[in-house]
């Protein structure tokens, strides 16, 4: 037996608009996206909104439901009060276009200006790497790209510095580089500087709205962080590196040369790869 439900949805062009209210038709299995795709069709048929598969692998439909980051073919209704009115309105983070749709060609322009995987000239073909190495940059290759973390991000959604951090997203997208033992860049300056990796304040929210429950915090983050402050604020690093004849190479006695996944996780002795000098 079907049921009525309030929708309140944000219409509006470049910022500017309200919610307006609708009353739907709510039926099993129903998700926030099939009762946009309702109205759309029966009330409101200029109703703008970005949606693409309808399976979650897409990141399309991204929006913010009663007030939280989602992807609203992956909302059920069963999860949400039907009591009240549920609001649906467009991401807060970047900037609107017209209703539920948004602007996030930042994201893109940023990413862009991320080197490739780039392995060395020497490198062994095909690229032989351990299993470890292999789960832990595949959890980050998950990404939809949805930017969901991107919108919940207090540094760019409260304070709106794009031009400091370059959100959670794109630094997962470094640590998936950084973290390949073949990738032959030392991305350490730019994940410091230009990615603003020291901004983030772990509050872990990014990794509460992803929807393919990626440790973004814990995995890629934190790792992060720790690899930048090891190499630009550790007192006996910065001592060896001033001392050191091969000053100007970057110091790699914390990691080996593949940076496999057991020197990021201080195993190092357990590590068959590992070239650390005296």
């Amino acid at each position: 037996m079907a049921s009525v439900a309030t929708f309140r949805i944000w219409r509006g062009e470049k910022g500017k608009g309200d919610f307006k209210s609708y009353d739907a038709k709510i039926e099993e299995g129903m998700v926030v996206l099939d009762v946009v795709h309702q109205i759309q069709a029966e009330q409101a048929n200029d109703l703008a909104v970005r949606w693409n598969c309808k399976a979650g692998k897409c990141g399309s439909c991204s929006a913010e439901v009663n007030g939280m980051p989602k992807l609203m073919c992956m909302t059920r209704l069963s999860d949400l009060d039907l009591n009240q009115p549920v609001t649906v309105q467009p991401m807060h983070t970047f900037p609107s276009i017209r209703d539920l749709v948004t602007d996030v060609s930042w994201n893109y322009r940023v990413s862009a200006q991320i080197a490739p995987f780039t392995p060395a000239a020497d490198a062994p073909r095909p690229l032989v790497m351990q299993q470890m190495d292999v789960d832990r940059i595949q959890e980050f290759r998950k990404c939809i790209e949805c930017f969901l973390c991107q919108d919940v991000c207090h540094i760019l959604r409260d304070h709106n510095r794009k031009d400091l951090f370059y959100g959670p997203r794109q630094i997962i997208k470094l640590a998936n580089l950084d973290m390949h033992p073949y990738d032959s860049l030392d991305r350490r300056q730019m994940i410091r500087e230009e990615a603003g990796v020291g901004v983030c304040n772990i509050t872990k929210c990014c990794t509460e709205v992803c929807p393919e429950h990626i440790h973004i915090t814990d995995n890629g983050i934190i790792p992060l962080k720790e690899r930048v402050a090891d190499t630009f604020f550790d007192p006996v690093m910065w001592v060896a590196r001033k001392f050191s004849r091969k000053a100007q190479t970057p110091p790699s006695e914390a990691f080996c040369e593949r940076r496999c996944c057991l020197c990021y996780t201080a195993r190092r002795e357990h590590c068959p790869f590992h070239t650390r000098s005296a």
